[in-house]
Order: C-alpha cells, then sequence, then structure tokens
C-alpha cells in the first residue's frame, strides 16, 4: 500500500518515466536553450549594476558617474569571453566545460580546480538568484521582507522539482518568463531613454540622502568592478551543455551564445546608463531596478509586469545550474570523483540526484545567509573566473598541441581570455577576500581533496576485487545460525528454508527468561525439526551482545571452506505503522552483523495477510 502510494505522489509530482530511447528526443532548439542555459547570465542584470553602485556611493554621489566606464570595461570582458567560449564549443563539441578542457589539456589537478570551482560557483547561482528574485518581490510587497527566508525556500523547491520532470518540460516552463524579462527591460531602457533626451523626467529623490563618505581611490573602482563581474557568471553554461542541444550540436550552441551576449551586454549597458541618467542610488528595501521602473513608468502596470519578470527570470536563473551542476557531477562520477550515483539517470532522463543535491546544498546557504542577495554576492564570482582562467588556458594548449588550420588566430584569443579572467579573478579575491571570498577560497581546495580521497577509495576498491589472480572456484559449507525467539510459521519458514540448503543448522535462543526458554525447549521437542535448538543464558537481558559473541565463536572455529551465515526469521507487517507497534529485532541485528567480516546476513520474510 505505502509503495502504491509512493509510486502515485511521483507519478503526480514529476509525471510518466521516459524510456532511455527518448534521450535524443529530449534535445532542445535554440529559443529553448537560451531560456535553460542563459537564464543566469540575463538575470545578473537585475543585481550587477546594484552592485556596482553600492561600491561606488560610498565615495559620494559625484563617484556614480564611473559606473558607466566600469560596466563598459565589464562589457569588454564579456566580447573577450563570448568569442572565447565559441571557440571552444567547436573543439568540444561533447561538452567542453572548464573541467573536460582543463583536466585533458592541463592535467588532472587543474581539471579538478575547475570542477569545484564550478560546482560552489553553481551553489551560490541557486542562492544568489533565488535571494534576489524576492528582494523584487519585497521591494515591490515590503510587508513581505520578514518572510523573504521561507519565500526562498518555496522557490528553491519549486525549481527543483520542475527539473526533475525533465529537461525539455522544465524549458517549455521557463521559456516564456525569460523571454517577458528580456522584452520588459528592452521596454524599459527604450522608454528611459526617450524620456531622459525628452526631458520629461523626475531626478532621484535620493540623490540629495547620500553624503561623501571617502574618496575615490584605484582600489574602490577594482571593487566596483569585482563586484559588477557577477554579471558575467553563467556564460561558461551553453559550452558545458553543448550535448543538449539539438544536431548540429555546436552550430546551434554557438548561434545560441553570440544571442546570449548580446542580449546581456545591451541590457547590462542600459540598466547602468538609465540608473546613471535618473540618478539612482542603491537603497535597502528597493532594487535598482524598481527605482528605475519606478521613475519611468510609475507604480502602473509596466512597473509590476518589470518587477514580476525580474523574479520570475531571477527565479529560474536558478535553472542554469540545475542544468550544469547535475551534468558536471555526473562526469566526476564517472571519472570517480565523486559518488557513483550522481551519474544516473532518473525517471526523467535527468540526473536526478544532482538536482536534489543542488536544491539542498543552495536552501542551507540561503537559511546561513538569511536570504540577503547582499551577504551573498562578496562569495560570488571567484570561483566563476577562476573556471573561465584555467579552461581558456586549457584551450590554448589544446591549440598549441593539435595546431589545427588557424590555430595561431584560436591560441591568441583564447590566450587574451585566459589574461583577462585571470586578471579578474586577482582583483576579485583581492577585492572580495575580506568580504566572504576568504569562505570560497578554502572551501575550493577542500572539495579538490575530497575528491582525490572519493578516487583512491574507487581505486582501492577496484584493486581489492579484481578477480585477476584470485584462486580457483571451491564450493563453501554454510554454518547457518538461526537466532530464534519462540515457534510461529515465520520460524517454521526459515528452518524449512534453512535445511533446504544445508543440515549443518544451529537454532539459538537467548535466554532472558528461564520459564519462557523452559516452554519452548518443550516445544522444540515436540514439532521435530531434526535440529537440537541452543540456549544461551543472558542474565542481564541483553539480546544482541551474547548472541553476537556467539557468532563470533562460532566464526573464529569455522574452516577455510566454511561460511557462516545468520538466517533471520522476519514477519512484515501489511501497513506501515504497525512496524512501530513490533521490536524490529531483526533489523537492529542486520545492522550489527554488517560490520562483522566474512558473516553472510540473510532475511527470510514472512508477509502477513491480515
Amino acid at each position: 500500500m505505502t509503495t502504491a502510494v509512493f509510486r502515485a505522489t511521483k507519478k503526480f509530482l514529476l509525471g510518466r518515466p521516459l524510456r532511455t530511447s527518448r534521450l535524443m528526443h529530449e534535445r532542445l532548439g535554440k529559443a529553448r536553450a537560451l531560456a535553460v542555459f542563459s537564464s543566469d547570465a540575463l538575470s545578473s542584470v537585475a543585481y550587477a549594476t546594484e552592485e556596482i553602485l553600492m561600491v561606488l556611493v560610498t565615495a559620494g554621489t559625484a563617484a556614480l558617474r564611473l559606473s558607466l566606464p566600469v560596466a563598459l570595461v565589464i562589457s569588454a570582458l564579456l566580447v573577450i569571453l563570448i568569442t572565447s567560449y565559441r571557440q571552444t564549443i567547436y573543439a568540444y563539441p561533447n561538452g567542453g566545460g572548464a573541467y573536460i578542457v582543463a583536466k585533458e589539456n592541463l592535467g588532472t589537478a587543474p581539471g579538478l580546480v575547475a570542477a569545484a570551482a564550478l560546482l560552489t560557483d553553481y551553489v551560490l547561482t541557486v542562492a544568489v538568484s533565488i535571494s534576489a528574485g524576492v528582494a523584487a518581490i519585497t521591494s515591490a510587497f515590503p510587508a513581505l521582507l520578514e518572510y523573504r527566508v521561507a519565500i526562498c525556500l518555496f522557490f528553491i523547491a519549486l525549481v527543483t522539482l520542475a527539473n526533475l520532470r525533465g529537461m525539455k518540460e522544465s524549458a517549455t516552463i521557463f521559456a516564456v518568463p525569460t523571454y517577458i524579462f528580456v522584452f520588459s527591460i528592452y521596454i524599459m531602457i527604450f522608454a528611459g531613454l526617450i524620456r531622459y533626451f525628452t526631458g520629461s523626467y523626475v531626478p532621484a529623490h535620493t540623490m540629495a540622502t547620500a553624503g561623501p563618505a571617502q574618496g575615490v581611490t584605484l582600489y574602490l573602482i577594482l571593487r566596483a568592478f569585482s563586484s559588477g563581474c557577477s554579471a558575467l557568471t553563467g556564460v561558461e553554461a551553453i559550452s558545458n551543455g553543448v550535448p543538449a542541444f539539438r544536431p548540429p550540436e555546436s552550430k546551434n550552441a554557438g548561434i545560441t551564445l553570440v544571442w546570449m551576449g548580446s542580449i546581456l551586454m545591451t541590457m547590462f549597458v542600459g540598466i547602468t546608463l538609465l540608473a546613471r541618467f535618473f540618478g539612482i542610488v542603491p537603497v535597502h528595501d528597493q532594487t535598482v531596478v524598481s527605482q528605475i521602473a519606478a521613475a519611468i513608468f510609475g507604480r502602473s502596470p509596466l512597473y509590476f509586469l518589470i518587477q514580476a519578470s525580474t523574479t520570475a527570470i531571477l527565479v529560474l536563473a536558478a535553472n542554469t545550474s540545475f542544468a550544469d551542476f547535475p551534468r558536471l557531477a555526473s562526469l566526476l562520477a564517472k571519472d570517480g570523483f565523486m559518488p557513483r550515483f550522481m551519474a544516473m539517470r532518473g525517471d526523467k532522463l535527468v540526473f536526478s540526484n544532482g538536482i536534489i543535491t543542488l536544491g539542498f546544498l543552495s536552501a542551507i546557504l540561503v537559511i546561513i545567509f538569511g536570504g540577503s542577495t547582499h551577504a551573498l554576492i562578496p562569495l560570488y564570482a571567484v570561483g566563476v573566473f577562476l573556471s573561465f582562467t584555467l579552461s581558456q588556458s586549457g584551450m590554448v594548449v589544446h591549440w598549441l598541441k593539435t595546431k589545427e588550420k588557424g590555430w595561431v588566430n584560436h591560441a591568441l584569443i583564447n590566450g587574451l581570455g585566459a589574461l583577462a579572467t585571470s586578471i579578474a579573478v586577482v582583483i576579485i579575491a583581492r577585492t572580495k577576500f575580506l568580504h566572504g571570498a576568504w569562505v570560497v577560497i578554502i572551501i575550493i581546495p577542500v572539495l579538490v581533496l575530497t575528491f582525490l580521497k572519493i578516487h583512491r577509495h574507487y581505486s582501492e576498491i577496484t584493486a581489492e576485487l579484481d578477480p585477476n589472480g584470485c584462486a580457483c572456484y571451491r564450493k563453501l559449507n554454510p554454518i547457518i545460525i538461526v537466532p530464534i525467539a519462540n515457534i510461529n510459521k515465520v520460524v517454521i519458514n526459515t528452518i524449512e528454508y534453512a535445511k533446504s540448503m544445508t543440515d549443518n543448522i544451529i537454532p539459538v535462543h537467548i535466554c532472558i527468561s528461564e520459564e519462557g526458554a523452559g516452554r519452548l525447549k518443550e516445544e522444540w521437542k515436540k514439532w521435530n525439526f531434526g535440529v537440537d535448538l541452543l540456549v544461551i543464558p543472558s542474565p542481564y537481558r541483553s539480546i544482541f551482545g551474547p548472541l553476537l559473541r556467539f557468532i563470533d565463536r562460532v566464526e573464529a572455529r569455522a574452516g577455510e571452506n566454511d561460511k557462516v551465515t545468520v538466517l533471520i526469521p522476519e514477519f512484515v507487517p501489511r501497513k506501515w505503522w504497525h512496524y512501530f507497534l513490533h521490536n524490529q529485532t531483526g533489523m537492529w541485528l542486520r545492522f550489527l552483523l554488517l560490520m562483522r567480516k566474512d558473516i553472510v546476513i540473510s532475511s527470510v520474510p514472512y508477509h502477513l495477510k491480515k
């Protein structure tokens, strides 16, 4: 009954399972792939400008004019990355993620560093995106601010469930909100530019409230740059997921990458420009995008459309991580650096265990940081820019090794990408170190050591279980120990099964009551099982201690070809709650015996009918 309820619930939530042969049909066209793999990058425009302004405003409102030059430098870096990753897509049509590229060209250790950096960034992406999406809600409805953690957890559960339903289905769900967000932001940018150049606008009143705090320094500008680099997270997602595209995979992925880069750059620069034109200053209870939209449209339906679509895209931005985290985890699992179950596809042909793991870790992060985007941002971008650098460096080595047609130009482009991102990662690590980046800098080597430990474990198991050099097949003589509490159908069924295998059977009763043991002996004789019942006294009423000591003695006396087997009689109730009405002695005995070397444990279940 319980199994049937579980299956029905699972089918309701996730839909019908898919055959393995349907895997090719689950691939994505360019329009859907843009929604799946670009939502992280596109959504970052909702908070990247704000992060730049929050740093610059500490030097006074006059420093805000530097936001546009900073945004343009970041945009130039974006162009370099898009060009570099487009080459990676064609060089690695089976998926050229930083892990694969770095591992193949730079070695295992750099590959694992890239993988650890990306996995960390994917978890942070979910937490940051969801938190930023909820910030858009609380900007429109400030009364919900105290419930932001609960709302964040709700959205994480929602996106997790949507991804468990399958990639194609989640892409269909997420495509509409993604495109609504893009069009609504473009409408806001164009309307804002028209209002500015026609003079029909009122500068934000917050400008007058911000006083100078410190002078503009190079370090301050670098901090603003590092914070704004959060706009570039997610750029690598398409190159990681090339196999998810319909054929021709590389061509479709390359076109989608260019689309994403063009949309991202124009929206990012446009929002930064409007923030400068309208004199926007970041405040604690309203996002910069919300302030711009309110300045242009007031509290009209268009304002609420922008807030709703911003919330939607930020929540759905987590979908990029849900597409890439499980895929990267499966590659690591196949190579023996993560648990094997990470490489298994679920009912809907997605890596379900990776999806659930990502949802759980991001939920923990949201709880720890209280759903605050500004608290999470300092941890952001270090990992992804480190992976950028390793990936581009690996591509340079790839061109030097293969020397394909045009390899010099290709190597120069990827070399420029590696140089630019390496400078960026140093700036980000330096300027954000004391603000929380140190956590990521510690986590990455810890993860790499964990990967190596897991790999060593699998290697040791493979070596120990290798059948080569094993002795010839030998016939074993089972010694079967059957724990007996009393005589019933379950015990009779177990004794019958044991006698079908061997006559070397030892029924054992742990005596905690002399009177009960006496009655059991008399009843045992009446049944004439053909084997004597061994009664072991237990003056302290312990069942497991005397039984385990007896099993150890039998195992110590067993010959080379003898195999001690403990056969546990168990009955299975019809209803799940019946389990709580019984002692579950068999379950605990199995658990304790698992730690005993060379002891075979088997259960003989008897299913109750009533």
